[in-house]
């Protein structure tokens, strides 16, 4: 049975209302019903990558029903309720998650409702604000189950974002792996070494990668992933492009070198583990991932949540300096 515990109906969400625009606007929570639960927000974060494109009205129409999020309200382009890295208490429920800690795909909202099963209890040891980063954590380990990455490999993960750098991060814990990170930012740098990976700026990178994961959304690092990879090496398109084209030099070495260009998408279990993981399990393991501490380097800004549609804006202006951007709820 639900617990009878007050909440306060006030609630106020991220809408975004135009290409570029977003605002604050009111939300209906309503009472939970016996499976359902209320969630008090404590923090979220902004995806640098869909996220940013659905802001920028850049989702193509062939794909406003596969890009919908959990819990999203509204239709592409706009105007959408969008977001899905929420992290919160749960005030109203069943007993069993009463005033705890929980991860929801949800978007940017002070208070909201959902089935129960749609929560995560954080594990022990994995604070509220560095919980945040579960929605990119399952993302990299989704990229890792499609790239099969092997003992000993040398690889490049090109562009690093959060995203680049938890895969990074992750495949640098292999045995006898040799992993470098690839960016155009020097000052990024610093946080690769922490990760345990090298980093290398593009004409630094070196070649004869066995494996190439390309993660930056930019077309000009996609063609230096192909540049990076070895004869019969993979390449891993991580990235999503949207509405932009893309264009590749598939002539030259492409074919003699044997290269295979696989894509990742989170959307989607990776084949070879579909048939015994499900999304819940897989998010699971991902927030048991971010007991490391040293995880907390990836989330560099921190703003109140009234001014997200600010930080918003910053954002998809460039902004190279920030990575993960955390939403604080009062």
């Amino acid at each position: 049975m639900p617990a009878n515990r007050a909440a306060s109906p006030e609630s106020r969400a991220c809408w975004i209302t135009a290409p570029g625009r977003a605002e604050i606007r009111l939300a209906t929570v309503g009472e939970p019903g016996p499976d359902e639960v209320v969630v008090r927000a404590l923090h979220s974060s902004i995806s640098r990558g869909t996220e940013l494109l659905v802001y920028r009205g850049q989702v193509p129409p062939s794909e406003f029903d596969r890009m919908r999020a959990p819990f999203q309200e509204g239709d592409f382009p706009v105007p959408v309720k969008y977001g899905y890295a929420s992290v919160g208490v749960v005030e109203q429920g069943p007993a069993a998650l009463l005033d705890r800690h929980v991860f929801c795909l949800h978007p940017h909202q002070t208070r909201y409702r959902v089935p129960a099963n749609a929560v995560h209890v954080l594990p022990e040891g994995v604070p509220p604000a560095r919980a945040v980063l579960a929605a990119n954590m399952e993302t990299a380990v989704n990229a890792l189950w499609d790239a099969s990455p092997r003992v000993g490999d040398r690889i490049a993960v090109v562009g690093g974002g959060v995203v680049g750098l938890l895969v990074a991060w992750l495949a640098a814990r292999m045995p006898g792996c040799e992993i470098e990170l690839v960016d155009t930012h020097a000052p990024r740098r610093t946080v690769v070494e922490r990760l345990g990976a090298d980093f290398a700026s593009p004409p630094d990178a070196r070649p004869d990668a066995d494996l190439v994961i390309h993660a930056s959304g930019n077309p000009d690092g996609l063609a230096l992933a192909l540049g990076l990879a070895a004869f019969e090496a993979t390449v891993l398109e991580m990235s999503w492009y949207g509405q932009q084209p893309v264009t590749l030099r598939l002539g030259e070495a492409f074919h003699a070198r044997r290269l295979v260009l696989k894509s990742s998408q989170v959307g989607q279990v990776a084949a070879a583990q579909r048939a015994r993981w499900s999304h819940r399990r897989r998010l699971t393991l991902a927030l048991e991932l971010l007991r490391e501490p040293v995880l907390d380097s990836l989330v560099t800004d921190s703003a109140p949540f009234d001014e997200l549609p600010q930080v918003l804006a910053r954002l998809a202006r460039g902004a190279p300096d920030v990575l993960c951007h955390r939403i604080d709820y009062a």
